[in-house]
């Protein structure tokens, strides 16, 4: 498993919105990046949270978060644990008064809840081997001709790219 963070939202060919992860420990232009296809809500719902924005109403993300801290329970983990047929899976591993619990969850919601909780992201290594891209394709803040290069990629792009 690597650790990762959210570098951010992107938009495909399609307008599907892309949720990218990023190995904690690369620097920019090194190592490889995840991206997971997520609907339009749960990305906004994504961005919100990692840009420490709040809606003006409570968001399915933000009613997740105080459902369970009313139980007592704390997320405490995020793992995108593998990828079958383009497809991700994910858990989640919530502290509670019980002890710990995995939930299996969709990647989305699990990234969701986990950038509400600030709780690490970690991605089997199996998942950024498979489906993981250049990260110089995606680090493209100071490089216009990379910039294009990411567009190019991201118009012929397609979930179904990464099945097995």
């Amino acid at each position: 498993m690597v650790q990762v963070r959210i570098l951010g939202v992107a938009l495909d060919s399609a307008l599907q919105h892309i949720i990218l992860l990023k190995p904690v420990l690369d620097e920019p232009g090194e190592g490889r990046v995840v991206p997971i296809w997520v609907g339009e809500l749960e990305a906004t719902s994504i961005l919100i949270a990692t840009q420490g924005e709040e809606a003006p109403r409570p968001l399915t993300h933000d009613l997740m978060k105080t459902v369970l801290q009313t139980l007592g329970a704390e997320v405490e983990r995020v793992d995108v644990t593998r990828i079958e047929d383009g497809t991700f899976y994910a858990e989640i591993t919530l502290m509670t008064p019980s002890g710990r619990r995995v939930i299996d969850a969709r990647p989305s919601d699990s990234l969701g809840l986990a950038a509400r909780f600030h709780a690490p992201i970690w991605v089997a290594d199996a998942v950024v081997e498979e489906a993981g891209i250049p990260a110089e394709l995606v680090d493209v803040a100071e490089d216009e001709e990379k910039l294009e290069e990411f567009k190019e990629f991201l118009e012929h792009v397609d979930p179904e790219d990464f099945q097995g």
